[in-house]
């Protein structure tokens, strides 16, 4: 495996759980590793004056209707979240954490996370739901609360986002294949042919 993707990464953005559905794919057929690289988005939006589409009603509208076309082309579930926006920073901590303390479980942590956001609808701005979805897909919550307090996990989130915008990103999901930069999962067929 001479090539990669890099996977910049937030929980909160729909269009990031779409090309995390697809990326293993495409970097099995083409015989590329998959790096997953945790981002604070909001840490973007604010370094780079972007925001989100959805703050614009009528673009946050097409966005989704967009979104829920590709999500059935793909195949794959996906239910707008009705507490959407969710702040990520405490989420992205600990998926930060889980990815430098517990790596031998960090897909399984990502996946229950995406689902509770992307398919179940779940409001993970609650404390409490966040703890009930940890529990239920055999995590202990205080253990994952005492990962997002860990002062080498915050700064580890902090410097991929640093280092994500130094390198042009200005939202999620971003790849990089072979250091050529692309944008959302509407990208991925380009990301297929950089890996080809």
């Amino acid at each position: 495996m001479s090539k990669t993707v890099e996977f910049l990464f937030d929980l909160g953005s729909p269009a990031t759980y779409l090309a995390y559905t697809q990326l293993p794919k495409i970097c099995e057929q083409t015989d590329s590793q998959l790096i997953y690289v945790p981002i604070l988005l909001g840490g973007v939006f604010k370094a780079t004056g972007n925001a989100t589409p959805a703050a614009i009603p009528a673009k946050g509208r097409y966005m989704f209707q967009d979104l829920d076309r590709y999500a059935k082309r793909y195949g794959v579930p996906l239910k707008f979240n009705p507490h959407f926006p969710i702040n990520t920073l405490m989420l992205m901590r600990a998926v930060t954490g889980m990815q430098l303390r517990h790596p031998e479980r960090f897909a399984a942590f990502i996946d229950c996370l995406f689902k509770a956001l992307w398919v179940e609808g779940h409001n993970l701005n609650e404390p409490a739901t966040v703890a009930t979805v940890l529990s239920q897909n055999g995590f202990d919550p205080n253990e994952v609360l005492a990962l997002t307090a860990d002062e080498d996990v915050k700064a580890v989130l902090k410097d991929n986002t640093e280092k994500a915008v130094q390198r042009g990103v200005f939202g999620a999901p971003s790849m990089f294949v072979s250091g050529q930069l692309f944008f959302g999962q509407d990208r991925l067929e380009f990301v297929r042919e950089a890996l080809s």
